[in-house]
């Protein structure tokens, strides 16, 4: 890793000065298959979108985590996001900022955890796992079984049900006509004001995180002295 010691672009700067950057290529490995686990015995169907981040990239604005609050609760509150960014201040940059955002697993332990069916998988708009908030009962099982740190299930305190990301399939306050979900538009994606985020219909490979990390950086970044590998 290249020594950041020297650089004179702080995070906040670097947003002035480059938030309009556009995302470089990446290579997200996938796996072909359209069907994976089980659920009572019936195969759970793969979903067709998921998230890709870049963590090097990511400024650490929360600006998608605002956005997302917004356009699912009409409210802009840290709290009620469905996206995390996670920062390390042991790390240095830029290993000091995490992106915690749901993966779409093709085996959901939150999914199998639910005891109520509120979590499942909505068929109708490209087999996205998402929560029916009318059928949670709060036990909170989905938040638990979740594998990951933090945990991709989050607990709408003031409601009193779970959530998680459904690609923003059900965005009431979306600012777009044609709204989000896979045909549409997602709205950390779109407002990210470096493009850190990605959205792809390719199945990421599921063991650790790898398959869901992307290099979106160009050359724009080398010149400015910021790592691009």
């Amino acid at each position: 890793m290249p020594d950041q010691s020297g650089l004179k672009y702080s995070r906040r700067n670097f947003l002035r000065v480059f938030g309009g950057t556009s995302a470089g290529l990446y290579a997200a490995a996938v796996v072909p298959a359209k069907f994976f686990g089980s659920e009572d015995g019936v195969p759970i169907a793969a979903s067709e979108g998921f998230l890709l981040v870049d963590t090097k990239k990511c400024q650490g604005c929360v600006s998608c985590m605002l956005v997302c609050s917004l356009a699912h609760e009409g409210a802009v509150s840290l709290s009620l996001s469905r996206i995390q960014i996670v920062q390390n201040s042991f790390e240095k940059f830029p290993d000091d900022i995490s992106i915690a955002q749901c993966r779409q697993c093709t085996e959901p332990l939150c999914l199998e955890a639910c005891p109520t069916g509120a979590l499942h998988v909505e068929s109708g708009k490209g087999n996205i796992k998402t929560v029916d908030e009318k059928k949670c009962i709060g036990c909170m099982r989905c938040i638990q079984a979740c594998p990951f740190t933090p945990s991709r299930m989050e607990w709408n305190a003031a409601a009193k049900h779970a959530q998680k990301c459904d690609l923003c399939s059900e965005t009431p306050y979306h600012w777009d006509e044609a709204g989000g979900g896979l045909n549409g538009k997602q709205a950390c994606v779109e407002v990210c004001p470096v493009e850190a985020i990605q959205f792809t219909a390719a199945v990421p490979i599921q063991e650790g995180d790898a398959g869901y990390s992307a290099n979106l950086r160009d050359a724009n970044w080398k010149k400015l002295g910021f790592p691009t590998d």
